[in-house]
């Protein structure tokens, strides 16, 4: 029996809507973010999509008008209109921005501990 992506899943999403934009290169896409976790996101495909897979990607998140989440992302799925991107790098101050916010959003510290602790050991 084969096992589904999602059983597999070591962090978990939290569905959350910022405004957030995708960049490569001299493109810049406003994106919808459906959902996030420590590991990465997901966002509906914008149109016209130009990304080039085999290049990295920058996200902003703008989570107020000072105060956002910025990564670098490399881009691991492009499936029914969604594409799904894996962390590549964040700063410091990035990661605890995301850290509270998906803390805040599970409601219990311990699973924030959990998921920090696969992080890790990723």
């Amino acid at each position: 029996m084969s096992e589904h992506p999602a059983d597999r899943r070591r962090f978990k999403r939290i569905e959350f809507d910022a405004r957030t934009e995708l960049c490569q290169g001299d493109f810049i896409w406003p994106v919808k973010l459906i959902d996030l976790s420590l590991k990465g996101l997901l966002i509906e495909k914008p149109e016209p999509w130009l990304g080039d897979r085999a290049m990295a990607f920058s996200v902003d998140i703008h989570l107020n008008k000072d105060v956002e989440i910025k990564m670098d992302v490399q881009l691991t799925h492009d499936d029914h209109g969604q594409l799904g991107f894996v962390c590549r790098h964040i700063s410091l101050d990035s990661i605890e921005r995301l850290r509270r916010l998906i803390e805040l959003n599970l409601g219990d510290q311990k699973a924030m501990e959990r998921e920090l602790g696969a992080l890790i050991e990723v």
